[in-house]
């Protein structure tokens, strides 16, 4: 294929000891992972993160062939039986249904298999109670069907505090699993019904770094509490957590009719978002900032996806599809603050609470955001086969949109949230519209030429277009639409195997030219008690460029020893971004965008005697320095930091029992995934569990 991939297969995963999704940021150089400000990826330093829910992924994960776009949600928990993942670099949308302007991850789950049963089960136990329990059973159903089901359970503690409490900061749990029929007649028609469900808690909650009030760091001196670039620790009155759900079903059919090859795609996902996050940092009744932070989402989407396909080996191959999808997430989040008054002075509650998340003159002290994101889309490619050795595909989409949003106010019983009824006062107006709704349409064009130099390398460019519908926000009250996202982007590159398939060498340069790009900035929202907090607003930068240099290289010396390495230069800036008279971003770095990315890793299997083998496996991610705000203000720069994973193992001959010892993040490096200025409560951040060093014991069965 005529561009950049990425590909991870589901053994390298498992080597790696990652766990979810979100861990592939460390498989894939230029692939990058932000958990704040609403979470998501981003490829070649490009990708929104907003808490808007009409805001359309720049970076769309796709499961077999399902795209899960749902605000909040990554669609995937659980590495567990997994085929392949391919990062698809770049702007996509005519072989696929829903488009993206950075790039799509599509993930492959392995298939049922007619006539085979089978069993692979794995365990691992290891330090901080982390725990993985996964198995996969396939089972054939007659001649002409089969069924396979996964599931998976795992866990870790968290390494910080809540004093308070006297209970762990930053656990996780995750459950869940899948199942897939497969019922294949004959060769020329095939079905595969597929569920999945899936359930994550966590308790990684902001911890203080710096510029909290004396008064505040001083309760925190005394109860143990040392704020610091470094501190997991807090002394919050509240637990906080969060909470989520997904579960879903998808039909896939697929037909010959002649030559030619029809697939329905059919789909529908639901997802469930629940977040606890005081932000206090202490006991309640000696300092409160926002005691009472609380969000409930929830989500459904359908989707309905048509393909059809030429034979490959025509002189002129095409490939056409429909799309349709239909997103609609619906939102309450109440936050009530004190903004420095404890709740509790001598057992008695404060008599009001700031209602941050009501308006002035309107009843109600939570808000209601209720959004609808609608997709149309027809999308396809002519390949024309010159010659042997030359061919040119031309592709295109017309995507059309219809956006809307609702900002509404409801009232939710405090006796229920707060265990008292306060009086409540609003901090900002209502927005001057409550509703908004914008529709648009693109056109989008793909040209790939690729010439094969011999039968094992190939030269390609690509030259493309890309388009992100617009989308009505509302920050802090505010009624703030934004425009649609175009970009332009070129690509070069060679992929390449020699010495007998020994050696594979791949490479592209790349540059990406956004216009009205839909950044993520902090701006200052009236907190109701004289000072401000910083909230996220989603609004068009003019210009971004995003260009470098992207290589792989794999070689296989010997039968039992395979190399691998990748890295990414990514020089990725705003060319024109003027957010208001006073602030110039122009020239300044994306968020999240490290100038250099990198992986290595390194695999050993040898066999010591005719019944066992020794199985090694190392690997090494790293990135380079990167700031998580725009404009890379000092206090959100995460300095350069690489990790190394390891395990060593004895398997059968028959590869029917593994078992041995492992190591995540073997140096036991420290990093901080995000920084966030929170008003009165000074510098916070979230801490990875990946920051710190895991080792352990590990077990697997194929039978």
């Amino acid at each position: 294929m005529p561009l950049s991939i990425q590909t991870i297969d589901g053994q390298a995963i498992a080597n790696a000891g990652y766990t979810n999704v979100t861990d592939l940021q460390y498989l894939a150089p230029g692939m990058q992972y932000d958990p704040t400000q609403g979470a998501a990826f981003q490829i070649r330093g490009v990708g929104t993160t907003s808490w808007d829910f009409s805001n359309a992924k720049s970076v769309n994960v796709v499961v077999d062939d399902v795209v899960m776009d749902g605000q909040r949600a990554n669609g995937l928990t659980g590495m567990v039986d997994i085929a392949r993942v391919d990062v698809l670099m770049g702007p996509q949308g005519t072989l696929f249904g829903k488009n993206s302007t950075s790039g799509v991850i599509a993930v492959s789950t392995n298939k049922p298999r007619l006539g085979v049963t089978s069993l692979r089960a794995s365990a691992s136990y290891g330090e901080h109670n982390d725990r993985i329990l996964n198995a996969t059973v396939n089972l054939p159903l007659g001649q002409y069907a089969a069924l396979r089901i996964s599931g998976f359970d795992q866990a870790q503690e968290g390494f910080g505090r809540n004093v308070t409490l006297n209970r762990l900061v930053g656990s996780v749990h995750e459950y869940g699993g899948r199942a897939k029929l497969y019922f294949e007649p004959n060769a020329r028609f095939d079905v595969t019904i597929s569920g999945d469900y899936a359930h994550h808690w966590d308790s990684s909650v902001r911890t203080p770094v710096s510029g909290q009030p004396a008064n505040v760091t001083a309760i925190l001196n005394s109860l143990g509490v040392y704020p610091g670039p470094k501190n997991a620790d807090t002394a919050d009155s509240s637990y906080g957590a969060i909470e989520t759900e997904e579960w879903g079903a998808s039909a896939r059919i697929h037909a010959k009719l002649g030559d030619y090859d029809l697939t329905s795609i059919s789909a529908y996902r639901y997802t469930l978002y629940n977040n606890n996050t005081p932000a206090s940092l202490t006991p309640i009744d000696k300092y409160a900032y926002i005691p009472f932070n609380y969000g409930h989402l929830f989500t459904e989407k359908v989707s309905q996806e048509f393909h059809l396909a030429s034979p490959q080996e025509r002189p002129i191959a095409w490939f056409l599809g429909l799309f349709y999808n239909r997103l609609e997430a619906t939102q309450t989040q109440l936050q009530w603050a004190t903004l420095g008054a404890p709740v509790y002075t001598n057992g008695v509650p404060i008599s009001t609470l700031y209602a941050l998340t009501g308006a002035i003159g309107k009843s109600g002290n939570t808000s209601l955001f209720h959004a609808v994101n609608e997709t149309a889309a027809a999308f396809g490619q002519v390949q024309f086969n010159l010659s042997d050795r030359f061919r040119v595909a031309v592709g295109g989409r017309y995507t059309h949109d219809n956006v809307s949003q609702r900002l509404s106010y409801i009232t939710v019983d405090p006796q229920q949230v707060a265990g008292f009824t306060p009086k409540f006062v609003a901090t900002t107006a209502p927005p001057v519209f409550p509703y908004g709704s914008v529709k648009g349409g693109n056109f989008s064009v793909r040209v790939s030429p690729e010439f094969q130099i011999t039968s094992t390398a190939m030269l390609y460019a690509t030259v493309s277009t890309g388009y992100k519908p617009a989308g009505i926000a509302f920050v802090g009250n505010k009624y703030a639409p934004y425009r649609h996202e175009t970009v332009k982007a070129y690509e070069v590159g060679l992929k390449s195997e020699w010495f007998n398939h020994k050696l594979r060498f791949n490479i592209d340069v790349f540059r990406s030219d956004f216009t009205d790009f839909q950044a993520t900035i902090l701006t200052q929202v009236p907190d109701g008690g004289g000072g401000f907090l910083l909230a996220t607003a989603i609004g068009n930068a003019g210009g971004l460029r995003t260009q470098g240099v992207e290589a792989t290289l794999a070689v296989r010396p010997t039968r039992s020893l395979s190399l691998s390495a990748s890295g990414s230069y990514t020089d990725a800036w705003f060319t024109n971004y003027v957010y208001n008279p006073t602030t110039n971003y122009t020239n300044t770095r994306l968020p999240n965008s490290p100038d250099f990315s990198a992986t290595a890793a390194v695999d050993y299997d040898h066999a010591i005697s005719d019944g066992m083998k020794v199985r090694a496996h190392a690997d090494y991610a790293y990135r380079s320095t990167y700031w998580t705000v725009v404009g890379q203000p000092d206090y959100s720069r995460v300095p350069g930091f690489g990790l190394v994973n390891a395990r060593l193992s004895a398997v059968t001959a028959d590869n029917k029992l593994e078992f041995g010892v492992f190591a995540r993040n073997l140096f036991d490096t420290y990093f901080s995934t995000g920084w966030q200025l929170y008003g009165q409560l000074g510098l916070l951040h979230y801490t990875s569990p990946n920051a710190r060093r895991t080792a352990g014991v590990f077990a697997n069965l194929n039978f």
